[in-house]
Parts: structure tokens; sequence; C-alpha cells
């Protein structure tokens, strides 16, 4: 079996899970998900270093899913891994599950809580930046985006940040799949002129078809090259990728997939096995800093059952800030 069939398969289990997980849930995101398994595949199972046993490790290689609705394919990738179970995942939405509808910090795999679009790179530029300067380390920040996102003016800004720093352990990926939420987005189909913004703002960039892992592996490699810049790896990438009836398809944002389309999906299966593609280690070098800076306890507010209350002025809230 090759490297090729591997990831192929990682990423049409993901699908699957995604498939089932928003299934379950009866709402999510998995057509945004789809098209975005061969990136998370490629990241995950080839590119990034991490430990499942400490996820959050200080050497750790920074993930953020900018495209935070997507997070139904992040769940998938740390099934993969193992860090989930396929319980756990199935879990999502539900009112007693710490597996949200987004990404949130409070599970040991998340850095940023994202969901509110064109916010995720900003923080993963500080990551990077963070990486190069101050901890001077090895690790490296992969932020995944969304097309639609990149009309956000926040996403420029944190990309003349990253180009004015150097910031050359920064990759980001941009799952160009043409549609947005309601409609085509503004650019669609045409990576170029990602690319070409990309280069305007000091990046190097490489264009790929996302659902073609070798491509996608060539442009990581392609980033660790000396280029003294950041990099955008802009992938062509089809929403709903995989999923019969589905693919390319508007209207089909923020829906379940109908269950059948697993078939489809496992018809695409090589046959390698979950488990055999297990991440690097990261390198051992990033600084441990453990950050004691107290923190807020905060009361339930007081009023009475039936109360009419003004919410800014008559919730009693006690704030009391206390050492470590």
């Amino acid at each position: 079996m090759s490297l090729r069939n591997d990831l192929e398969d990682v990423a049409n289990r993901m699908r699957i899970s995604s498939i089932q997980m928003v299934d379950a849930a009866k709402s999510g995101h998995t057509t945004s998900s789809c098209s975005a398994a061969e990136i998370m595949a490629t990241l995950f199972f080839h590119e990034m270093r991490y430990d499942v046993k400490e996820p959050k490790s200080a050497s750790a290689d920074r993930f953020v899913l900018s495209k935070g609705h997507a997070c139904p394919i992040l769940y998938a990738a740390w099934e993969e891994a193992g860090l989930l179970t396929h319980d756990d995942v199935l879990s999502l939405r539900k009112i007693t599950s710490d597996i949200e509808g987004h990404p949130t910090p409070r599970l040991n795999f998340i850095d940023v809580a994202t969901g509110s679009l064109g916010q995720g790179f900003s923080c993963a530029a500080g990551m990077a930046y963070v990486g190069k300067y101050v901890d001077k380390a090895s690790y490296r920040v992969y932020c995944l985006m969304g097309d639609g996102e990149i009309a956000e003016g926040s996403v420029w800004e944190a990309a003349g940040f990253a180009s004015h720093y150097n910031l050359d352990n920064l990759v980001v990926i941009v799952d160009a799949n043409r549609l947005g939420q309601s409609q085509e987005t503004s650019i669609g189909h045409n990576v170029d002129v990602y690319a070409a913004r990309f280069a305007a703002f000091g990046f190097h960039q490489i264009v790929v078809d996302g659902h073609n892992v070798d491509e996608l592996l060539a442009a990581f490699e392609e980033a660790k090259k000396d280029h003294k810049k950041p990099t955008a790896i802009i992938a062509k990438t089809y929403k709903g990728r995989g999923l019969e009836g589905l693919e390319d398809k508007d209207n089909w944002h923020g829906k379940p997939a109908p269950i059948s389309t697993i078939d489809g999906v496992k018809a695409r299966l090589h046959g390698s096995e979950k488990g055999k593609l297990v991440a690097s280690k990261p390198v051992d070098d990033a600084p441990k800093v453990d950050f004691q800076l107290g923190h807020i306890k905060i009361a339930a507010p007081e009023y009475k059952l039936g109360e009419k209350v003004d919410f800014f002025y008559n919730y009693k809230y006690k704030f009391q800030s206390y050492p470590g």
C-alpha cells in the first residue's frame, strides 16, 4: 500500500465520520468538512509533529482551524489519531458535550476558539511570531481558512503582519471550494487571483489540487524551504467532495448529508488500516512556560425566580481574584 493510498483512506474515513457525527447531531457542516479532508489528512498524518498524549505540548506544531464551522473534519482527524473515540465525536453539538459546533479551547487539542470568520489567521500569525522570535523553537504553525473568509479585512491585516516579520514558520492553507454559505464566492475557483493577492502581501504562494495528496505533500515540503517569508497554499477543492449528488452543489451549506452518501465514500477506500499512519513527535526545543497569573471566580447571579431584572445593572456578579 502506497503512502498516497494510505492518506486517501485516512481522508475518506474522516469524511465518513464527519457524515455520521453531523447526521447524529441533525445539524452541522458536512460539505465544508469534506472539501478539506485531504488537506487535513496530509497535515495530521504526514506533515505536522505532535504527540497525541500531549497535544498542547509547548513544542508541538500548532494548528488553527480558522473556518471553525468545519470542525467535524477536525474532530474526525483527532479520532483517526486516537485522541477521541467514535462515541466522543457522535456527541457533536449535544448540550452535555464539549464536542461543540465550533472549536473551543476547553478541549485539550484546541488552542484558539474559532468560528467568527477571518480571525483565526491573526491568532496563527501571533503564534508564529512567538515561535520565531520569543520561543525561538522549531515548531511550525498551520492555519486552514475558507475562501469565503478571505473577504474579511482582518485576513489581510494578518497577512501584512506575517510578511513584515518574515514568518517563514507559518503556513496558511486556503480551502478554495468555491461555494460560500448561500452562493458562489466573489472569486470562485480563480485560484490564481488568490495567489496573486498573497504574493502582493509578500507571501510565497503555491497553487495545488486540494484533493491530490501528492501535490499537497509537495507543497508542505516546499513551504519548509528557506524562503524567509510565510507560505500560502491555495488548494482548489470542491465542497462536498466525495458525496454523491452533493459535490460542488449549492444549498448544502450547514446541512447534514444523507447518511446514504457514506456508501459512495466507502467505495473509494483502498483497504488501508486505521492507525497505520502516526504523526512524528515534536522536537523538544520550546521553553516551558507556566502562566500562574491567577484567575477570576464568578459567583452565580442573585435574583429570585420570576423577578424582573435589568441585565446590566441588577445582576450582582461577585468577582474575586486570587493567586494560582
